[in-house]
């Protein structure tokens, strides 16, 4: 089990009865009198497995209360809103193997606004990327690569609605990240208004707008894609998934790993093999491979340059690295120019 131990959940705990009465009997595991052990997993949501002692069945909870505060409404709301995502998700075949969504099994306001889903096990894409930047196991990440591509690929197929992307919805989330990162003093006026100059010249570009929506997973980073054996990948929190240009997701895991390459080796050219690995495996799913990577690579360039900058806005990061990102984001930018 992935998480630290904290303990075990009282049996007077209200939550506690609720894992016992409703999630058990949802999973038809039949304890009478169960015990559940308490994980804290790493997450930017306060998430715990359970893992009940006797049957070693497990899930995960998702507490959405601490994100909103006071706003109890507003907090269930985006609990249910992660229920019906992945419901939605799995609804078009992403269930089992190689492809899978995580089962969301139930919401609960009255426990902090508590998502419970099942627990998945796997390898994690952060891990993997460790492997390659740490230790040199290239031909671990790139396999694990082509499963991802064939993940997300699939995804986006089969869910694309046939109707135009709107890039204007784009171009306001790089304006929300500008905000942020002038608002916390991680970027310059200068280069504010350069990246803004360079976002008016990508809406000008006819490929930004064409392509047909697709279901995205909205927040494509390594820690959300667990992988088992073979071309098997898991998704999960599927909290920001929303419809938009397929390169939202596939631009967001270029430059994570363009990222770790950079703070974990210093070289971003280190990644480059890896990114056009992914990219080329990505367009064999389509019916004119050369086509769908010309088409692809075209707009990849602009969603790196937003994950960099989503990355800068981080407190973890020092602002050295944070203007770092963010030179490296102009220059992904200024491809359009």
């Amino acid at each position: 089990m992935n998480g630290k131990y904290i303990g075990q959940l009282p049996r007077q705990d209200p939550l506690h009865g609720f894992l016992a009465n409703e999630v058990l009997q949802r999973l038809q595991v039949n304890q009478p009198k169960p015990e559940f052990r308490v994980f804290e997993l790493v997450a930017s949501n306060a998430v715990y497995a359970y893992e009940e002692k006797h049957s070693k069945t497990r899930v995960v909870g998702k507490f959405f209360g601490p994100t909103f505060g006071w706003d109890r409404n507003r907090a269930i709301a985006r609990a249910d809103k992660e229920y019906c995502n992945m419901e939605t998700l799995r609804g078009f075949g992403l269930v089992g193997c190689p492809h899978h969504v995580a089962r969301p099994l139930c919401t609960n306001k009255d426990l902090n606004c508590l998502l419970v889903q099942e627990h998945c096990r796997g390898e994690s894409l952060s891990h993997a990327i460790d492997m390659a930047v740490h230790q040199h196991d290239d031909g671990h990440l790139f396999w694990r690569l082509t499963a991802l591509s064939y993940f997300l690929s699939t995804q986006h197929n089969r869910t694309a609605n046939g109707m135009g992307v709107d890039f204007d919805e784009d171009c306001k989330y790089l304006n929300h990240l500008l905000s942020q990162l002038k608002s916390s003093n991680r970027i310059s006026w200068q280069d504010a208004d350069e990246i803004a100059w360079l976002r008016d010249c990508w809406r000008t570009r006819s490929e930004m707008w064409a392509d047909q929506q697709v279901w995205l997973h909205g927040d494509a980073t390594p820690a959300n894609f667990m992988f088992g054996s073979g071309l098997d990948v898991v998704a999960i929190d599927l909290e920001r998934m929303k419809r938009g240009d397929r390169v939202f997701d596939v631009g967001r895991i270029a430059g994570e790993l363009m990222h770790a390459f950079m703070i974990g080796r210093g070289d971003k050219s280190l990644a480059e093999p890896f990114i056009g690995h992914f990219l080329w495996e990505y367009a064999c799913h389509f019916p004119d491979r050369y086509s769908a990577f010309r088409s692809v690579t075209q707009r990849t360039p602009y969603y790196m340059g937003l994950t960099l900058l989503r990355i800068a806005r981080n407190s973890w990061i020092s602002g050295t690295y944070a203007n770092t990102l963010v030179q490296q984001a102009k220059v992904l930018l200024r491809s359009s120019a």
